[in-house]
């Protein structure tokens, strides 16, 4: 690649903290999904929030209303998620779990791409699409068919036995986070002694507030996100390029010791 001297040195520094570090954390936003053709949310003239008020669809009071509007609203999402395949940084986080270098992956991300590239600790503080919940009855299904017939019709799935919407188990606005990731999340930000922020904002409370706790318990920080952020100026390493690209690097450079 052909990056400055500078980015070339902040790529040795991060892979040797994480080198140094005892427990390791990653923090991932949809910046890390944006590469294998999922759009994120904010970004001027493609997010998802460009032309829609997440309000009036994406809310926990919006779905109730009116579950046909969040469906067709998520059919287009449903769609490149079940195209999309691990990129290279997800390779990469999975590599430096495997090199134990980083303990967890905690995600803001929905599409289970981590999972598919072989992260194991992965904790999924906006749920997943790999189940859903009768709002009626509570039962819980996988998502493997209703999925594939919601891309087919356009129709909101139903319940087998209520005959209730079923919503996907991720967290909607006005939910709550899932209490056991969250939990789980929070048992590895106590341990950690250096967090890697990769393709985040940092935008999105509570998850936006992770590093903060990390710094404050003298844990390092490392920053990988195209756009800035607001805990650069206390990061150890801040790398303003593709995950993509570094990620591997960072990796690379960790397994050659």
């Amino acid at each position: 690649m052909n990056y400055t001297d500078k980015i070339w040195n902040d790529i040795r520094r991060a892979a040797a903290l994480l080198r140094e570090a005892r427990h390791a954390v990653a923090l991932t936003g949809a910046g890390s999904s944006t590469p294998s053709g999922i759009p994120d949310f904010r970004t001027p003239g493609s997010g998802l929030w460009e032309r829609t008020d997440p309000m009036e669809v994406v809310s926990v009071y919006a779905f109730r209303q009116n579950p046909q509007a969040f469906f067709d609203w998520m059919r287009p999402l449903v769609k490149m998620m079940l195209a999309a395949e691990p990129n290279a940084g997800h390779r990469a986080l999975a590599e430096m779990e495997d090199g134990g270098w980083l303990k967890a992956v905690i995600t803001q991300n929905i599409d289970d791409l981590h999972q598919r590239a072989g992260s194991r600790e992965v904790l999924e503080l906006h749920g997943h699409m790999r189940e859903a919940t009768c709002i009626r009855c509570y039962k819980v299904l996988p998502t493997d068919e209703l999925l594939r017939d919601l891309i087919d019709s356009g129709k909101p799935p139903c319940c087998p036995d209520c005959g209730g919407v079923i919503k996907p188990n991720v967290v909607l606005f006005g939910e709550q986070l899932p209490v056991a990731a969250v939990n789980a999340a929070m048992g590895h930000i106590r341990q950690a002694d250096l967090m890697l922020v990769a393709g985040s904002s940092l935008k999105v409370m509570p998850a936006s507030h992770l590093p903060v706790l990390v710094h404050e318990q003298s844990g390092r920080l490392i920053v990988v996100n195209l756009s800035s952020t607001y805990i650069d100026d206390i990061a150890d390493v801040v790398i303003r390029a593709d995950i993509v690209e570094v990620l591997p690097l960072i990796a690379r450079i960790c397994a050659e010791g």
